[in-house]
């Protein structure tokens, strides 16, 4: 089983992208869907811990609001964040990636490079598109202003650093055909030999 992660800086559309791998029948583990399961249960007493009782809902539901503002003002409190949450995450994934059948699968995360879980994978795919592109789609999507996505933006590491360490780069710019692009991508990955 090919362990592929998949990222992108905010707006870059690799939720869409991965979308489309899911209807040619690749299982898609999205990280941040995981991520809030597991503070929502397990890790719920060290969050209130962390951020207070404010950390959640009355329904008991994530305030993610709440914590969002408080981690894009302190960055120690998003290190502090991740190390409860990612271990479990990764633990969950790897579990979920062993009863795949599937050529191989994709792990969907907005930080994948910079909380490290690219390591785990074979093979990582970045999600890029222009900064103005991204802020408008952002913008539109979340009804969030343009100096809240800047924040969040600021927040994600650069398209050019995590280039880097991507194996392959797909551009969702709105100018390239992106179907061929995918297909392309989705047939090197199936006959991918570690």
């Amino acid at each position: 089983m090919l362990k592929t992660g998949i990222t992108g800086g905010i707006g870059s559309g690799k939720s869409l992208i991965c979308k489309f791998f899911e209807t040619l029948g690749i299982p898609v583990f999205y990280a941040d869907r995981e991520a809030r399961r597991v503070a929502e249960t397990v890790a719920r007493p060290r969050l209130i811990a962390l951020f207070g009782n404010e950390a959640f809902l009355p329904d008991r539901r994530l305030n993610s609001r709440k914590i969002a503002d408080a981690v894009f003002q302190a960055p120690e409190l998003l290190a502090m964040l991740n190390k409860i949450l990612h271990p479990e995450v990764k633990r969950q994934f790897l579990q979920w990636a062993d009863e795949q059948e599937a050529p191989y699968v994709l792990h969907e995360a907005a930080i994948l490079f910079e909380s490290g879980f690219n390591e785990v994978m074979d093979c990582n795919i970045l999600v890029t598109a222009p900064e103005e592109l991204r802020i408008s789609r952002v913008m539109q999507r979340d009804g969030i202003s343009r100096e809240e996505v800047l924040r969040r933006i600021e927040n994600q590491w650069p398209d050019e650093q995590k280039s880097e360490l991507a194996d392959f780069v797909i551009r969702n710019d709105e100018r390239h055909l992106l179907i061929p692009e995918l297909l392309e991508l989705h047939n090197t990955l199936t006959t991918w030999k570690n």
